[in-house]
């Protein structure tokens, strides 16, 4: 049933679809008003509220999320379709929206512009994917046991990562992938390596799916015109929160 509903839109809800694959499932809890559904993913600390609607539907969406503040936990993040941060505000001290893209690859052609550079990477990499991240994105959110998944791809120079590109999800049961964990050392910076492993990534996925997709800071700009220069265009809008929850006595009625 779930997998119906979200595959109405299956780039707009790739990170849901791909959360109902065993890997992911014992992680997540899930909501339905409707036709519409709200994931909360708890596999991450402050658990993470995913909740999507094209513009006609966001009022029904509001509907459940506004049902739903009352059950969820005190402090999360939250991954929000614009206009459904109003629905938490009467239980949730609401900080954000930082503005995010969902982008998907709708032009493959264009990564044959690119040569494709990296290898895949294993658990014995992880080392040194923690040192990279630390040195280059040290704000990102990475779950080792995604490298079992293959879908992480490396660049090395003289024998040390330099660059990365991964998944947040990845799955060939629902036909959909999600670009993660992407970056490159600042010391190598301004040499394509980052496109270059993005592409690899790329053409490794379409193998195995129909749908990949990313997230992306609008505000990232360099990030944004490497995607749309391997063939990604923006296809909805979001905002990423956080959400504390207010004391009980200072909640809207009813919550």
């Amino acid at each position: 049933m779930l997998a119906a509903l979200l595959g109405r839109d299956p780039v707009l809800h790739a990170y849901q679809l791909g959360d109902l694959d065993d890997f992911f499932w014992p992680y997540t809890s899930w909501f339905r008003h409707g036709e519409q559904v709200a994931l909360l993913y708890h596999g991450v600390n402050p658990p993470t509220l995913l909740a999507f609607a094209a513009p006609a539907h966001v009022d029904e969406l509001a509907v459940l999320l506004g049902d739903l503040a009352p059950v969820l936990p005190t402090r999360l993040y939250a991954h929000l379709s614009p206009g459904l941060a109003a629905a938490l505000a009467p239980a949730f001290d609401v900080d954000g929206p930082a503005v995010h893209l969902k982008m998907a690859l709708t032009d493959p052609a264009c990564l044959d512009r690119v040569t494709p550079v990296g290898r895949p990477l294993s658990a014995a990499d992880l080392p040194q994917l923690h040192v990279l991240y630390a040195e280059a994105y040290p704000d990102n959110w990475f779950d080792p046991r995604m490298l079992h998944t293959g879908q992480y791809l490396g660049i090395h120079d003289g024998g040390v990562l330099v660059a990365v590109a991964g998944v947040h999800v990845w799955s060939p049961t629902y036909r959909v992938a999600a670009l993660g964990n992407v970056t490159t050392h600042p010391r190598v910076r301004g040499r394509g390596l980052g496109t270059a492993v993005v592409a690899a990534l790329c053409h490794r996925l379409r193998d195995t799916v129909e749908h990949v997709t990313l997230n992306v800071r609008a505000d990232n700009v360099a990030a944004v015109r490497l995607y749309e220069r391997l063939g990604f265009t923006r296809v909805a809008d979001y905002g990423e929160y956080t959400l504390t929850g207010r004391p009980q006595n200072q909640r809207a009625p009813g919550r």
